[in-house]
């Protein structure tokens, strides 16, 4: 699937949203511009914000405001990028060298607070009080979802229910913003801009998962980062729940044992490797992908109360995007 083809209805938006994006980076403070650009140039699709603009233009927006509601959700996407690297202590993103990695913790988490900032002073020069609602109830959301997540980490019984939960709040709840958001400023109906919530939200799911199958099935190179990160970090994403839920008494040990290990920054290069073959025999990862095939369905459902336009199909070549990346 081509990239350039869905994008292509909004292509005209899509390089007014990179213009306004580094404008928009401008600071008296030379180092704010630097990681700025350096993490937003580091070689994302943009994805959440080509979402603002689909939903915009999907209901009829003619006007080029949108242009700057999905700037702001960019910000607000690499705030929580620059934030979430120096939580999780990570070294590599995109294939390249994380900011904290580059700059240490301090400079990367006010930059992060920076881009955070800038995103509510671009959304609140529109004048729309319902926009600034829904980004100000998005960044609790999201950050209730890191603490969640946090909070969790090391727990071997995190249940599949409480994991949705989690990447509901801290992934997909950005998806589903950015939806909201334009649909808002584009004035769609109330049906309009649930459908195009819901398709957001789904979206972002499947976008999850597939995103946890792939940290147990390919290489660093192809994920931009290392294999195995969430297991060294501690995390348990659906493939190792699946397992520990599903699997032998045996299994929970070693998963119970390996967690344990994580913890202690102890994981070697073997430990992985048998995560990661039990994690294929017990067929996690199909599962883990089945369950995204759900989502996108589901969000591709959502798209039908709108009326068919190239947006919409955009749309829904979006959702079939988040299943196509390889594994």
């Amino acid at each position: 699937m081509d990239f350039a083809q869905i994008i292509a209805p909004i292509q005209a938006d899509f390089e007014a949203l990179n213009q306004e994006i580094f404008t928009s980076l401008e600071s008296k403070v030379p180092l704010i511009r630097q990681i700025g650009e350096y993490i937003i140039s580091s070689g994302g699709k943009r994805l959440r914000p080509i979402v603002s603009l689909l939903a915009a233009r999907a209901v009829g927006y003619s006007d080029n405001d949108h242009v700057r509601i999905a700037a702001v959700v960019e910000f607000l996407h690499t705030s929580t990028l620059l934030h979430d690297d120096v939580v999780d202590n990570s070294h590599m993103r995109r294939s390249k060298p994380t900011a904290n990695d580059r700059w240490g913790n301090a400079a990367p988490v006010l930059v992060g607070d920076f881009l955070l900032s800038r995103a509510f002073q671009l959304i609140t020069s529109l004048e729309n009080i319902a926009l600034l609602k829904a980004l100000s109830n998005a960044t609790i959301v999201i950050a209730e979802g890191e603490v969640l997540q946090l909070t969790n980490i090391g727990n071997v019984d995190l249940s599949e229910a409480t994991y949705f939960d989690i990447i509901h709040h801290k992934t997909a709840q950005m998806f589903e913003t950015a939806a909201e958001l334009g649909a808002l400023l584009g004035g769609g109906t109330p049906e309009q801009v649930e459908a195009l919530k819901t398709f957001a939200l789904e979206l972002g799911i499947a976008f999850q998962l597939v995103d946890d199958a792939l940290d147990y099935a390919c290489d660093a190179a192809t994920m931009g980062k290392n294999l195995g990160d969430d297991l060294q970090e501690g995390k348990m994403t659906l493939p190792l729940i699946r397992i520990y839920q599903t699997g032998s008494d045996d299994h929970r040990e070693t998963i119970k044992t390996l967690i344990k290990k994580a913890q202690a920054d102890d994981l070697q290069d073997d430990d992985v490797a048998t995560i990661l073959d039990l994690v294929k025999s017990a067929k996690a990862i199909e599962y883990t992908l089945e369950k995204a095939k759900e989502a996108t369905v589901k969000a591709k459902a959502a798209l039908e109360v709108l009326p068919a336009s190239d947006y919409t199909t955009a749309l829904a070549q979006l959702a079939d995007l988040a299943l196509a990346r390889q594994v």
